[in-house]
């Protein structure tokens, strides 16, 4: 088996619900994110053999396969393939991980995994219909906002922890923003603002710059009178797309890419699907077990803050210094700032794992998401190539 490499990785800046993103299909979103990919590697999109897109909500503008119709948008030749792939909300980081497990079988030799999501165009849960009554005589179906609480609840995590996570996202991001750690990574797009102004979107739209505990505190549980989740605890609905480029190296040396990490491990992981929201706990043991690293191997992480709690959680576990784990987790915030535009996210993660690992110089770098109805997908980079 052959090692697979990352070559290239960005992503549009994040647009808050409502915002700058609001009039753009996600398809023409996700077409301007692969032609900016194909540029920044400066290859002819003809040799990537196929594009494998994740989207959640695939209704829609987002139906019809999508991860076909944005290549054929960015005007890529029809010989490049495309297919959609939903994972829920670890769906982009699959297609990563499935576009470097094809070039590792040695079944191809360039691949796009990417993702997209415009929530506010395509509403979440718009694609499902009622659960079926055999599955919910079986588990206990709760809304992913009751899990984070039982989360909360099970790891004894205080509502003023989860507040000051939440905290520490936004003075993470409004930092990373302002020292210009994103614009290495962030594909400007030519979008028509809600007010039909004609603007290329640069900057992340979630982060608060003017937030702070007080006001944090001051905020009601969301999903239970007496719970500690609140909206600043949870991740925003985002609008966004991501894409990286993944290839064999010899096909990559013919073209005059240079590798700028290896993937050394993937994994995925089931758990119990009303708790629901704990995956990324045993998706990182067995991500790190496969790559035959420690913990403390790794030099950065990227976990989805899908709630506070869920990141809390996994620190806990994982570690008997859950805080000092924390100090090299999400670094420039995560999605309690910066968003969580659903099937975009896991691509987006890695963009932004990637490019923090090379302004730091370190070498190892671990991805992970938690999955609705019980699953996490996690990823391991090594930039020792």
């Amino acid at each position: 088996m052959t090692d697979a490499y990352l070559y290239e990785a960005t992503r549009s800046a994040i647009g808050k619900e409502g915002g700058t993103l609001a009039e753009t299909r996600s398809d023409e979103l996700a077409a301007q994110v692969l032609d900016g990919l194909a540029r920044r590697a400066d290859i002819d999109p003809a040799e990537i053999e196929d594009v494998v897109m994740g989207c959640v909500t695939q209704v829609d503008e987002q139906g019809g396969n999508i991860g076909r119709m944005a290549p054929l948008i960015a005007d890529w030749p029809v010989t490049t393939t495309g297919t959609t792939v939903n994972r829920m909300c670890g769906s982009s980081l699959q297609t990563v991980n499935f576009a470097a497990q094809s070039v590792m079988s040695g079944m191809h030799d360039l691949v796009v995994g990417a993702g997209v999501e415009s929530m506010t165009r395509v509403p979440m849960g718009s694609d499902m219909g009622p659960v079926s009554e055999k599955l919910r005589d079986r588990f206990d179906i709760v809304q992913q906002g009751i899990s984070a609480e039982l989360i909360a609840e099970k790891w004894e995590i205080p509502r003023e922890r989860l507040d000051r996570l939440a905290l520490e996202s936004h003075r993470r991001a409004v930092e990373a923003i302002d020292e210009g750690r994103f614009e290495r990574e962030i594909h400007p797009v030519d979008v028509t603002s809600p007010e039909d102004e004609n603007i290329t979107f640069t900057v992340d739209e979630g982060p608060r710059r003017e937030t702070n505990l007080e006001t944090i505190g001051s905020l009601d549980p969301v999903f239970r009178d007496d719970g500690v989740i609140t909206a600043a605890t949870s991740s925003q609905i985002s609008d966004g797309a991501s894409a990286t480029l993944i290839g064999h190296r010899d096909k990559a040396e013919q073209l005059g890419l240079k590798p700028r990490a290896k993937f050394r491990a993937m994994s995925v992981a089931g758990v119990d699907p009303t708790i629901m929201l704990t995956g990324p706990i045993p998706a990182t043991r067995q991500a790190l077990d496969k790559a035959g690293l420690e913990l403390d191997d790794i030099d950065l992480f990227e976990v989805n803050e899908a709630f506070a709690s869920v990141v809390w959680a996994w620190a806990d576990e994982l570690s008997d210094d859950p805080e000092a784990l924390l100090e090299r987790t999400n670094v420039n915030g995560g999605a309690m700032a910066l968003g969580h535009p659903l099937g975009a996210t896991g691509a987006k993660l890695l963009t932004t794992l990637l490019h923090e690992m090379e302004r730091r110089d370190v070498r190892y770098g671990l991805v992970t998401l938690c999955i609705g109805f019980g699953q996490a997908v996690a990823a391991v980079l090594d930039r020792d190539v």
